[in-house]
């Protein structure tokens, strides 16, 4: 961090970034915790630190897996921005080597609701560990035909571009239907995804119907063949 004539005024400006620890007083950043690394300088940096940290070591376990999520678009050339979380897709029967694995290397592991998933908190970041995608298990044909790709310096598989999309247009609901979270991703990865294979695994359902139609019209694909 560099500093300038600024940093002594007894207060700081509010367009400042970066993360900070709580203050302790009014112009006075707390001390950190006895131990704890610095953090990095944002939250998109920091979800991929986790996924880096994470990804390595299912590597080093040898366990199958594949990134997804946010953390997998920008992978694909997507957006830095990333929100939420990091998300790793593995197989169910896997699940319980694998929280073995997180556990070894000192990382919590909660077991949610949800029997589709598992949580684990790395650097201070959420990580799921996902066994179905859009109510679809997580198979091996699927971890296998996920492309290493080099995740901010560091080679893991990733989920296909194809399958990324299916799972994300897939979720779409009559209770869940944001269009505009998806809209920028289906862009950044349009040369890579068999879009003929995601109209066959879902455009026969509405809401992924209605995705695709609004893709076409905004000539991010091209047009099934034989429609207008």
């Amino acid at each position: 961090m560099t500093h300038n004539e600024e940093d002594t005024a007894p207060l700081r400006r509010p367009e400042v970034t970066g993360l900070r620890l709580a203050t302790d007083g009014p112009d006075r950043p707390a001390a950190p915790a006895p131990g704890r690394p610095d953090l990095p300088q944002d939250r998109s940096q920091a979800i991929l630190e986790a996924a880096k940290e994470i990804g390595a070591l299912l590597k080093r376990a040898g366990h199958p897996f594949a990134l997804a999520g946010s953390v997998a678009v920008y992978a694909h050339g997507g957006s830095r921005y990333l929100q939420h979380d990091a998300d790793f897709c593995v197989l169910r029967e896997d699940a319980e080597a694998v929280a073995a694995t997180l556990r070894e290397a000192g990382l919590p592991v909660r077991t949610p609701p949800e029997d589709w998933l598992l949580k684990t908190t790395c650097q201070g970041q959420n990580v799921d560990i996902i066994f179905a995608l859009a109510h679809q298990p997580v198979t091996k044909e699927m971890l296998e035909r996920a492309p290493v790709l080099p995740v901010d310096s560091v080679l893991m598989p990733v989920l296909s571009a194809t399958d990324l999309i299916h799972s994300l247009i897939s979720a779409f609901s009559e209770h869940y239907c944001d269009f505009g979270a998806v809209l920028p991703v289906a862009r950044a990865v349009r040369e890579k995804v068999d879009w003929d294979e995601v109209r066959a695994a879902c455009g026969d359902q509405p809401m992924p119907a209605a995705f695709l139609f609004l893709l076409e019209r905004l000539n991010v694909i091209d047009a099934r063949e034989g429609q207008p």
